[in-house]
């Protein structure tokens, strides 16, 4: 008798480990890996001319796919990694500007973010991009994690 009841509990017990483990969701997004970001650039240069304007972006080297750099005002700019959450890892994968000069859309998934805070708007990725941080002097542009 003692041994039908431990069997069953061990039965019992792996069929709810099973379902446990089943049930999870899977999170497709990965984190985006830390790259050393930290340098430094003239967004008023012919180099960026762009960025003179409000509401201009360049496409700059860094972070792990590139970093797209956004003026948002005057004093402002915004910098993303160009390396999309969902399949950053992928050859060929980069977040691009569209038409619009306000979305960024991953050229293989499709995913698409706001360039105002690098929010999702539609997926399949689920997380943002991956933000730097900035300081405007009213020369420089430092960009740096």
């Amino acid at each position: 008798m003692l041994k039908i009841i431990k069997k069953s509990s061990t039965i019992f017990l792996l069929i709810f480990f099973i379902t446990i483990l089943s049930s999870c969701k899977k999170d497709d997004d990965q984190w985006i890996p830390n790259i050393y970001v930290n340098f430094q650039i003239n967004p008023n240069s012919t180099e960026f001319l762009d960025l003179n304007l409000i509401g201009g972006y360049a496409y700059v080297i860094g972070g792990v796919k590139g970093i797209v750099i956004y003026r948002e005002d005057m004093e402002t700019f915004k910098a993303f990694d160009r390396a999309c959450p969902y399949d950053y890892d992928v050859e060929g994968s980069s977040v691009v500007m569209d038409s619009s000069g306000l979305i960024l859309v991953d050229t293989l998934c499709g995913s698409s973010f706001i360039i105002t805070d690098g929010s999702v708007i539609r997926g399949p990725a689920t997380r943002g991009l991956k933000q730097y941080r900035t300081h405007y002097n009213g020369d420089y542009l430092h960009i740096y994690n």
